[in-house]
């Protein structure tokens, strides 16, 4: 999964989408600025913190991302209710604490 979307990224959107409000069209554009590859594996991060898969179906998740995305990868995330804490427990499940990388990242700005 890391190969393909770094955990940084990822918790870049989780701060981005903490603040929709005030950051929704710099998350749009940072979403946008992904890769297919990227954007699949973002919203495979989403399904498995909302318990449509399990970290283990990896794959499988990953492979229906790319394949069924029909919306704007953007649209369809900021769309998603409780985007910020999905990704979070998305990471934990692969073993991540999102957390220690935000606290990275605000020491970055």
């Amino acid at each position: 999964m890391f190969e393909i979307i770094s955990p940084r990224k990822v918790a870049q959107v989780v701060l981005m989408s903490r603040e929709l409000d005030r950051a929704e069209a710099e998350l749009r554009a940072f979403i946008d600025r992904l890769n297919e590859e990227e954007q699949a594996a973002l919203v495979t991060v989403m399904w498995v913190g909302r318990d449509s898969f399990d970290a283990e179906d990896w794959q499988e998740a990953y492979q229906t991302a790319l394949s069924e995305a029909t919306t704007p990868t953007a649209d369809y995330l900021i769309g998603t209710p409780h985007l910020s804490e999905n990704l979070e427990a998305g990471m934990e499940a692969f073993g991540v604490s999102v957390t220690d990388i935000e606290d990275d990242l605000m020491l970055d700005r």
